[in-house]
């Protein structure tokens, strides 16, 4: 389908891409380009990549894909470096969790040529990040969220689409704003809450002991809270509107039960428990 992949970042999210892509036969070659020189001849050692660039412009030239596997805030920056070749027939998709700022720096940036951009994030990951982790079944059965807007080219959308479902992932598309908005409420304020939950228990005077009495509950509760600091840092910031307003309707809810706790009402707290674990029953996840 595809005849060079591009990749711009040689981590665990793009180098899985690139495995992906070379098992599933849709791309011929893959030349790659990370700001750490160590990683890139890591990825070329490993079969991610067949050919190292100098630069992400360099990763770009020839290409008829290109996947832009970088931190969130690194984003533009990564879009000005390589814009004189963002071409009309190339395929651009980002892996960010965030979509709004990312639109907002492809506007700024690409300007006309913002149609070849297709916004993109695979929902799939690991605790643990680096080219050494790559999987090329990452994306098996993950969902993939595209966020296209209104001048994106219809064409480079159903390619980015091909391409991800080629590898395996299922595909929904919905605007930047709805993206950002779903995942701050079962994304990013999980991951917030994950963080806040390890450190109130590590912080008291008695929280290691307390940590060494910890169970499978709070094992996995707090599992997320291992995720790379860097990463988590630019996904808060970035989305922090939406996720301070869905902070505001966990405290609102949280309330609730602290209130009910306080006065005692037995039943109230059973009515709010059992409604979560009804619902959580049903989830079908």
């Amino acid at each position: 389908m595809f005849r060079q992949l591009g990749l711009i970042g040689c981590g665990l999210m793009g180098g899985s891409f690139a495995l992906a892509m070379k098992r599933a036969g849709l791309v011929k070659h893959v030349v790659g380009y990370s700001k750490s020189p160590s990683t890139v001849i890591a990825a070329q050692k490993m079969g991610v990549i067949d050919q190292m660039a100098e630069s992400a412009l360099m990763a770009v030239s020839g290409a008829d894909i290109v996947l832009i596997a970088v931190p969130v805030a690194a984003t533009e920056a990564t879009l000005r470096a390589i814009r004189h070749l963002v071409h009309p027939n190339t395929l651009f998709m980002d892996v960010g969790s965030t979509k709004a700022n990312v639109v907002d720096a492809a506007r700024r940036v690409l300007r006309e040529r913002l149609p070849s951009f297709v916004p993109a994030h695979p929902i799939a990951g690991k605790e643990v990040s680096g080219i050494l982790h790559a999987d090329a079944a990452l994306y098996q059965d993950a969902q993939v969220v595209l966020t296209p807007v209104l001048e994106t080219d219809m064409n480079l959308i159903e390619r980015a689409r091909a391409a991800w479902t080629g590898i395996g992932a299922q595909v929904r598309v919905m605007t930047p704003e709805a993206h950002d908005a779903a995942f701050a409420a079962v994304s990013h304020l999980p991951h917030l809450l994950a963080f806040a939950a390890y450190l109130g228990v590590a912080h008291q005077p008695d929280g290691a002991q307390f940590l060494d009495l910890a169970g499978p509950g709070f094992r996995d509760f707090t599992r997320i809270a291992a995720s790379d600091p860097a990463v988590w840092r630019d996904v808060l910031l970035a989305n922090k509107t939406q996720v301070l307003a869905q902070a505001e309707l966990f405290k609102t809810m949280l309330y609730k039960f602290e209130s009910a706790m306080r006065e005692g009402q037995a039943d109230v707290i059973e009515s709010l428990i059992k409604e979560a674990a009804a619902g959580r029953a049903n989830w079908k996840k």
